[in-house]
């Protein structure tokens, strides 16, 4: 329902299902294990990103070897497995070059990695390692040169080489773009597609959005929209001489949106031109956990000087001067909290709040031509992102493991969804899931809500 064209999106949800009720955790790192393990982020050590792990149970930012991920189970039992793009699953004091490398993505069982170890990643300048050597960009900028092509070049080339040498041998992939966590970063050709499109401001696009997402069946055709809270401005009151850039913030943001989709799409082609995508099944979640409020009220040119405190020195003057260079290698750029709250219609607050669906509900498509046989369907069964792991391997038919390298493992604690590829109609099985993050308090149980 939102207002960037992601026609590769809609080419996988016209083929698959769409999961209009898909949880995340509310922040980077904490999903990102839960993802590749099946395991609530704090079973796994992730209460929070990595950057500010303490000594606590759950918030350590070590995964216990008792919580085998899912690319472990799947290599040993046969599979290629290779990740691309961002981690941010490794604890901060061994990010370096130097290691130790066990919780690294090739210590994760992953055989290859390309991609960034951080948090986010300078898109045009990325801290780029090739399993756990630092490499260089092949290209500048003004050759062309941006990680989100670069990662997709990778990981087709990976993909043509494993089919090329072990045609037989199944794979599996965890491609994990920076797009499109800040910074915001891509060409003026892309961003100037939405040239005009945001002159109205973000209470006008949440009001589009939510008609939108009723006109598509997502959401109940007598729901209301949810009120806009007092912290959020709205875009009346925002300095009309700011106005220019934070449009701008948000055709940037679309932009860089719709260019991930365009080479999402190029994976997907590459596997079609194996003959390999029907029966590939494939998960695409879309968005930063809710959309990040992490830019300011105002937006920011570079993010890194609100997480120094220092976001007063980014006046509307000092960003209409750089106004063309949003989205460009000098920037390192972020929208305004409107935008992203607008991009989490029709729900309440935002990326980091684990109480309200705007931090955690996701929307995610699931593709399987030879595994399912519904086409174009919304499923609306609960479900969380604990529940890729088991239903990838009840796809590739496969137990969960009780032992992993001689380590008695802890039960996976999501529950496969490939119960409601075919049936609509059934009752959904995840009833019960908990979230947590910077003490943002939540249950779900049954059909109701609690949040604090």
């Amino acid at each position: 329902g939102g207002p960037v064209r992601t026609p590769n999106a809609d080419r996988l949800a016209a083929n698959g299902l769409k999961f209009n009720r898909f949880h995340t955790t509310a922040l980077c790192s904490p999903t990102r294990q839960a993802l590749l393990t099946g395991r609530n982020h704090h079973t796994v050590g992730m209460g929070g990103i990595t950057e500010i792990a303490t000594a606590a149970p759950g918030y350590n930012s070590i995964r216990p070897n008792t919580c085998a991920p899912l690319a472990e189970t799947l290599k040993l039992n046969g599979y290629s497995t290779a990740q691309f793009g961002k981690c941010h699953e490794v604890p901060v004091w061994e990010t370096s070059p130097i290691g130790p490398f066990h919780a690294w993505p090739t210590g994760s069982g992953f055989e290859y990695f390309y991609g960034f170890i951080g948090g986010e990643s300078h898109q045009y300048y990325p801290a780029i390692y090739e399993g756990t050597v630092p490499v260089e960009p092949e290209k500048t900028p003004d050759e062309g040169y941006h990680f989100m092509e670069d990662m997709t070049d990778k990981a087709i080339t990976w993909v043509n080489q494993q089919k090329a040498l072990m045609p037989d041998k199944p794979f599996f992939a965890y491609f994990a773009p920076g797009a499109t966590h800040a910074p915001h970063h891509v060409t003026p050709e892309w961003a100037d597609k939405y040239k005009g499109e945001f002159d109205d401001g973000w209470d006008a696009l949440r009001e589009r959005t939510f008609a939108k997402q009723k006109e598509l069946g997502l959401i109940p055709a007598d729901a209301e929209l949810t009120a806009r809270h007092d912290e959020i401005p709205a875009w009346d009151v925002m300095p009309e001489d700011l106005k220019p850039v934070l449009r701008r913030q948000m055709e940037v943001y679309a932009g860089f949106f719709e260019f991930t989709d365009h080479h999402v799409g190029r994976l997907l082609d590459a596997l079609e031109k194996l003959g390999i995508l029907e029966d590939t099944l494939v998960y695409y979640i879309i968005d930063d956990n809710g959309a990040s409020a992490e830019g300011t009220i105002n937006g920011t040119y570079n993010e890194m000087i609100n997480f120094n405190g220092a976001a007063a020195l980014e006046t509307p003057e000092f960003m209409i001067e750089r106004l063309d260079d949003f989205g460009g290698p000098d920037s390192y750029n972020h929208y305004s909290v409107g935008w992203a709250h607008a991009l989490c219609t029709p729900y309440q607050w935002t990326k980091q709040v684990a109480s309200h669906w705007g931090g955690t509900r996701n929307g995610t498509i699931v593709s399987w031509s030879k595994g399912i046989k519904a086409r174009g369907e919304i499923r609306s069964q609960f479900t969380h992102v604990i529940d890729v792991a088991p239903t990838v391997l009840e796809a590739a038919g496969l137990p969960q493991p009780t032992f992993v390298n001689g380590v008695q493992q802890r039960p996976i604690e999501g529950l496969s969804m490939a119960y409601a590829f075919d049936d609509g109609e059934a009752a959904e099985r995840h009833t019960t899931q908990y979230f947590e993050m910077f003490c943002n308090r939540g249950i779900y149980h049954a059909g109701w809500t609690a949040g604090t």
